[in-house]
């Protein structure tokens, strides 16, 4: 099991829909939580993307020298730059991070969005526009180990004798990792991708999910892993885990709500019409938003693309996550507001919960003590709890 977190460069909050208890997006908070998820044990962090933030490859390239084994999940483009440029840009983030780098593909699903930055091809079309940018890309990268050329003519891009001289750590090329729920997203991920990323859906959903990814790529002689994203609420107690949530909503207000719904409604991504539908665009209660148990969708009345959070304590969430990971989630990409206090707060509670992967980097030898002296002469022991 793999947990990743998250570097919120649209900014950060105590309260959702709100500018109240919010919080610059500058490089030295991007800083802070990148070091704390660096030294906690965390695999990765993901950046997001979109005109809402600040440029992930930016903020990522920052972050290198102030981490030490942490993953970079990078989103790219398709449609935005070309396939070239985005394979030398990664080749050289990989180098310069000793084989940190890993690659988010986001297609987009918010047409007022991509119009802005000069997309303005259609859903099925943008896909169709992906498939051959990472044909390209992948043949890119992994003929840059040999020293070969490129050679592409498709509908939407080409490429001749494309080159890259510099070839990335990671071989064939870093790892990539796309998420869409739609049949034309679906194939993609069978034909190109290392990691399926699915948004918290309940687990029936979850799993239905997984079985047509994963048939579509056998169909096509390829395995892939799987991953989710969700925010997490945890807290030492349930009842404490469940007022923090409301305390998340506590700010905003109906017509914050109204707004962000139509907005959403005008995408044509199925991903985020399968997040909205489990909310309704209404309800604040537990009764009315808790979907499944220990899953909130809460955060999905304002916020777009992942709108849901495991809720609870921590014997709870990792019980949770447990339940995922029989399913195939092998990745958890995870986020919580405040990043920075709640980085450390799941770090602490859920970590010694969690079997095997990260229970082995937490427990590595560390050179101390650590924690207070009882009686200025003894170290308290480690509970058992």
């Amino acid at each position: 099991m793999k947990v990743f977190w998250f570097i919120p460069t649209h900014g950060d909050t105590r309260y959702l829909g709100t500018s109240e208890g919010a919080r610059n997006a500058d490089f030295d908070y991007f800083k802070q939580i990148a070091v704390a998820a660096d030294t906690l044990g965390y695999e990765g962090v993901l950046l997001p993307t979109g005109r809402s933030c600040e440029d992930a490859w930016v903020v990522a390239s920052s972050l290198i020298a102030v981490t030490q084994r942490l993953k970079f999940l990078v989103a790219v483009r398709p449609g935005l730059s070309s396939p070239a440029l985005s394979a030398r840009m990664a080749a050289t983030f990989d180098r310069l991070s000793k084989g940190r780098l890993l690659i988010n593909v986001v297609t987009g699903g918010d047409q007022a969005e991509l119009e802005g930055d000069g997309i303005f091809a259609d859903h099925d079309t943008r896909y169709r526009i992906t498939d051959e940018f990472l044909s390209i890309w992948r043949e890119h990268l992994s003929a840059s180990h040999h020293g070969d050329t490129v050679d592409f003519e498709g509908d939407h891009l080409r490429s001749k004798g494309g080159r890259l001289l510099y070839p990335p750590v990671q071989t064939p090329h870093p790892p990539l990792w796309f998420g869409g729920s739609s049949e034309a997203a679906q194939d993609i991920a069978a034909s190109h991708v290392d990691t399926y990323l699915t948004w918290g859906e309940p687990p029936d959903a979850v799993e239905k999910k997984i079985a047509e990814v994963r048939a579509r790529a056998h169909a096509k002689g390829r395995e892939l892993k799987f991953g989710i994203r969700l925010h997490v609420i945890v807290r030492e107690t349930e009842d404490e885990a469940w007022a923090a949530a409301d305390r998340l909503l506590s700010r905003v207000d109906e017509a914050t709500i109204s707004r962000a719904q139509a907005a959403f409604s005008r995408m044509d991504s199925e991903g985020q019409r399968r997040m909205a539908a489990l909310h309704g665009g209404k309800g604040r209660t537990r009764a009315e938003l808790e979907i499944y148990p220990n899953l909130w969708a809460g955060v999905g009345l304002v916020r777009g693309g992942a709108g849901t959070a495991l809720v609870g304590s921590p014997e709870q969430v990792a019980a949770r996550m447990e339940q995922y990971a029989n399913l195939g989630i092998g990745t958890f990409i995870l986020s919580g507001y405040p990043h920075l206090e709640e980085a450390y707060r799941f770090g602490e509670l859920v970590f010694p919960r969690l079997p095997g992967y990260v229970r082995q980097r937490i427990e590595a030898p560390l050179s101390g003590p650590f924690g207070e002296v009882v009686g200025n002469s003894y170290l308290p022991r480690v509970s058992q709890s």
